[in-house]
């Protein structure tokens, strides 16, 4: 990663203050030299580079700082300089954490951005989130935001070097796996607004309960300043826990919970959008549309509508801002595959969204009268609870229907026997335990599937499902090459005859 710092660069000297490091001076390295850049890869350093040498479980970034310098780096940030570095010319900051370094820098940085900066969190639904507060507030301001999967101590840090002067919101999304990560980045961040979309089973693996989750995510509201703002979710017990004690309310958003700051009433699921109306300060929004589908995208919405209003939006300037939002690559997202309508939601899962990507599915199949057909893969980081998640996972797909059913991964039994034992046919539940074997998958969903039906493929990250998708384009492809070959041989023949 590269990032080129346009707020304020930073010598040497300066990143050692920051930092409390050892500055150390090698060949004709100079203290005081301007750097005008961020790398954490040493291949891509350049001339006027920092490079933060972060050590991973499989790479050492201390390895590579002569690689580095090489390349144009004017100062390395790590925890010990190789003796093959020494003989060139540049400046070393020894820190014991390279990773708590960058965040120390990336909190100088932030100092030097005039935007509003909101901040994101949650089991479910953060990126989308995310992305509708984006799409929200580039109506009215330039808007910068979270790139891709970069919400994690290092990502955030990276994000924030890429805010450039002409930025007046920043949207940052931030993901966790332990207790003190979302501490560490909102301490960094110092979010104006900072909005927790809801409490799920992710990451049991690590924390345990889903009150450590809770309180864990409530960790954002650590970096907001005195009169900096917390939105919630109303529908989500554990979070109302919280609210109870807190002596700072924070705003609530919610679709059954009539305490909400910002709530959805009567949600309509139209062919291809949501439509509610929006309660907030003793008024009424009618007609709100969102261009997704389920009832989890409401609440998603509800966030961003509300931070449009704190930033002084018109109504209609957050209508607009909805409308206009995409969704995000490999969530939700739907279209034709040789007459199949495809659920493409690969990006991640767990049990909350898994749930709700089938109440999607079954909706889509009921108004096109289609067959509702999905492929679960394996959700990962659930720890002692996986086996049962996927039965619960399993239960839930034959309580709603779904009418053909792939499982896929090493838990794919545990789905099938669940799904099964509640009402699927054993004849229309196919298994592949190996999530290597996309094609294999791929095989068992052509030789079931028809043109018509609607097939949802859904797993966690880490099992790539996508895989799956470009299998059966590729087999797709190849069937009717060979069917045209043949085609045109049996042209040539007529015409020879």
């Amino acid at each position: 990663m590269s990032v080129e710092l346009r707020l304020k660069s930073f010598s040497p000297a300066e990143i050692a203050e920051i930092t409390g490091g050892r500055l150390e001076i090698y060949g004709s390295g100079n203290s005081d030299d301007k750097c005008i850049r961020i790398v954490t890869d040493s291949r891509e350093a350049e001339e006027g580079s920092i490079f933060f040498a972060i050590k991973g479980q499989n790479v050492d970034g201390n390895d590579f700082i002569a690689m580095a310098v090489d390349g144009g780096a004017k100062c390395v940030i790590g925890q010990n300089v190789p003796d093959d570095a020494k003989s060139r010319n540049f400046c070393a900051v020894i820190v014991d954490d390279t990773i708590r370094a960058l965040g120390e820098i990336a909190s100088e940085y932030r100092k030097y951005s005039r935007a509003k900066f909101i901040a994101v969190t949650g089991s479910v639904g953060k990126t989308t989130t995310k992305e509708m507060i984006y799409a929200v507030a580039s109506v009215s301001f330039h808007a910068y935001k979270t790139k891709g999967n970069y919400n994690s101590e290092i990502g955030l840090p990276l994000t924030i070097f890429g805010i450039g002067p002409e930025d007046e919101v920043v949207v940052l999304e931030m993901g966790m796996s332990a207790m003190g990560e979302i501490e560490h980045m909102t301490r960094i961040a110092r979010p104006d607004i900072a909005i927790i979309t809801n409490i799920g089973t992710s990451h049991l693996a690590s924390l345990g309960t889903r009150e450590n989750i809770c309180r864990a995510k409530m960790e954002i509201r650590l970096g907001l300043p005195e009169d900096g703002v917390l939105l919630i979710n109303a529908d989500e017990p554990l979070l109302m826990e919280q609210y109870e004690i807190l002596e700072k309310k924070p705003l609530l958003m919610s679709v059954f919970n009539r305490l909400g700051d910002y709530r959805a009433v009567n949600i309509r699921q139209k062919p291809d959008m949501i439509i509610y109306d929006l309660l907030y300060k003793n008024k009424a929004v009618t007609n709100v549309e969102i261009p997704s589908m389920g009832k989890h995208n409401v609440y998603n919405s509800l966030a961003a509508f509300a931070v449009g209003t704190l930033l002084g939006m018109g109504d209609e300037q957050i209508r607009k801002g909805l409308k206009n939002f995409n969704g995000v690559d490999k969530r939700q997202n739907i279209y034709d595959l040789y007459g199949i309508t495809v659920i493409d939601d690969c990006y991640n899962a767990s049990p909350e969204s898994m749930h709700a990507a089938i109440d999607v599915l079954v909706s889509i199949a009921k108004r096109k009268s289609a067959r509702a057909t999905a492929l679960l893969g394996d959700m990962l980081e659930l720890g002692d609870y996986s086996r049962l998640m996927h039965d619960q996972l399993g239960q839930y797909a034959a309580q709603m229907k779904v009418q053909k059913l792939f499982c896929f991964g090493s838990m794919a039994d545990v789905i099938a026997e669940a799904a099964i034992k509640n009402g699927i046919r054993a004849e229309d539940v196919s298994v592949c335990i190996d999530s290597r074997d996309a094609d294999g998958m791929a095989e068992m969903i052509l030789s079931t599937l028809k043109p018509g039906d609607v097939l949802l493929v859904k797993a966690s990250r880490g099992i790539a499902a996508e895989r799956v998708i470009e299998s059966i384009k590729k087999k797709k492809q190849t069937k009717r090459g060979r069917r045209k070959k043949i085609k045109a041989e049996e042209k040539a023949d007529v015409d020879l005859i």
